[in-house]
Order: structure tokens, then C-alpha cells, then sequence
């Protein structure tokens, strides 16, 4: 069940759930899965960017963000496949290049591992999650789950005052002669708030402990893997070093000092290699 209005939109699950899209523009379509806990206004920037470049711009709120419904389950990565799957069917999409972030590059990862690439040109890993995140045997060089049991702590505890100091780490704000942007912080603050807690209780079990290994391993299209190498919230050496060595036609880009939400931070130096990649 879908309205196809230019602008925004909502789409009904098969379980229910209605997902918030905005949909912008004609031309290539271009779609872009967010980051915990965020929104899809966390890509308010590229979609301008790319709109204006002549491309469609296509963003959703993921199960239990945003402004999409408020989820008590189904908040793991194949229900986050399946949706995305449920927006491209929906609005018909073709030769598409979809763009994750953080959590969304996992989503995106699953999506094509999960149901192919017959509606994809090509892929965008950016800060994304990544393999795996947990530490365990297999994967000695993750973060253990001490990392991610805090985080847990942090959203059921004071879910306000957590989303407000993780913004200092998540752009490198933390970091000697940062410039802070306290409207970045409170826009992060802002989308983080108007979703579930529920969802983002769940959803950090989904982006830390879900195995991304076999959906890389299957993706058969040029895909692109950013990361800033001073990424504090996803650590390169676990997730973008390892990527790159699944996926069969990889590019990867490293950032010198550059923070997880360099999107926000350095839209002018990541839209332009965006477009780049997209033309290439």
C-alpha cells in the first residue's frame, strides 16, 4: 500500500508497519539508508546535493525511527532488508545506487545479500557497520560487548542526556581544536528523540552483533567503501579493512582524521567523490 505523491510518503509493511519516505527529483534514483539512531534528515545535505545534480533522491525513516511507526519487533536487519526491499518494489525502483551510513550500510548490505541486485547499479558503504562489530572468537579484533551493553544502558537509562554526549564522539567533537557545531548536535539530538525506545534498544543488537559476511561475499556491484580513519564509533580496522577484502568489485577511500559523521561534517569533500563514484 503506497501513495507514489512527489514529496513525502508512507509505505505499509506485509507486517504492518508504516515507513516514512521522502522521494525528490527524476533522474537516476539514489537511496539512502541511515544511521542509528537516526532519521533519514540525517541526509538532508546530500539530498540537496544530488538533487540538484539531476538525480531522484530517496530516503526512509527505518522501522521504529523517525517518523515511521514506533516498532516493539521486528527490529533486526532482515525486517531492515525486507522494508527497503518493500520501498523499491513499491515505487518501481531501477538501476538504482543505494548509500548507507553506520547502521544503513548493514542494512543495504543485507538488502542486497538478501534479495539481490536486479533493481541495483551501485553500492555505498560509508562508516558502515560491516562485517561484524562484536569481538568473539571468530572476530578477535571486534569490540567486545561491554562496548555495546553500554550503549544499551545509556538509551534505557537517561536516553536524552546519552543521545546528547554521544554526539561529541560521533563528529570528532571530542577531539583538541574541533570545531563544535551545536546546531549538528542538536539536529543528531533531535532526530535520535523522535524515534522508539524500544527499537533503538533492540537495533543495537542488530548493528553489533549481526554477521554481514556472506551478504558482502554475494554483492555483484561496484561498491564503494568510505571511512574515516578517526571513525570512533565504528573503528575502521573492524569494519572497512576487513569489507574490502568480501566484496568482489570493492573501492575503498580512507579519510585522514576524519570523524563517523563526516557526511554532516565534510559534505564538501564526500558529495563531490559521491558524485564521482557515481558517474564513474
Amino acid at each position: 500500500m503506497t501513495s507514489h505523491t512527489k514529496g513525502n510518503s508512507t509505505i505499509t509493511t506485509k507486517d504492518g508497519v508504516q515507513i516514512f519516505y521522502k522521494d525528490w527529483g527524476t533522474g537516476q534514483p539514489i537511496v539512502f539508508s541511515h544511521g542509528w539512531p537516526l532519521s533519514s534528515d540525517d541526509w538532508d545535505t546530500q539530498m540537496l546535493y544530488f538533487l540538484s545534480k539531476g538525480y531522484r533522491v530517496i530516503a526512509h525513516d527505518r522501522r521504529g525511527h523517525g517518523r515511521s511507526t514506533q516498532t516493539w519487533d521486528g527490529n533486526d536487519m532482515d525486517h531492515y532488508a525486507d522494508d527497503l526491499a518493500a520501498l523499491t518494489e513499491a515505487l518501481d525502483l531501477r538501476h538504482a545506487i543505494h548509500v548507507g551510513h553506520s547502521t544503513g550500510g548493514g542494512e543495504v548490505a543485507r538488502y542486497l545479500g538478501r534479495h539481490g541486485s536486479k533493481r541495483v547499479a551501485k553500492a555505498v558503504l560509508i562508516g558502515a557497520v560491516p562485517p561484524v562489530m562484536l569481538k568473539s572468537e571468530s572476530n578477535p579484533q571486534g569490540l567486545p560487548i561491554e562496548v555495546f551493553d553500554g550503549i544499551r544502558a545509556g538509551v534505557a537509562g537517561n536516553r536524552a542526556e546519552f543521545y546528547r554526549d554521544i554526539t561529541l564522539p560521533f563528529y570528532g567533537y571530542n577531539r583538541p581544536n574541533a570545531k563544535v557545531s551545536e546546531g549538528i548536535r542538536q539536529h543528531w539530538w533531535l532526530q535520535g528523540m523522535a524515534g522508539g525506545i524500544k527499537a533503538h534498544h533492540d537495533c543495537v543488537k542488530a548493528f553489533s552483533e549481526t554477521d554481514f559476511t556472506e551478504d558482502l561475499k554475494k554483492i555483484d556491484v561496484p561498491t564503494l567503501v568510505m571511512h574515516g580513519d578517526d571513525d570512533q564509533i565504528v573503528p575502521i580496522a573492524d569494519s572497512a579493512l576487513l569489507a574490502i577484502k568480501l566484496l568482489k568489485k570493492g573501492t575503498l577511500k580512507v579519510y585522514p582524521g576524519l570523524p563517523h559523521g563526516m557526511c554532516t561534517t565534510h559534505p564538501d569533500v564526500i558529495n563531490p567523490d559521491l558524485l564521482s563514484f557515481f558517474k564513474d
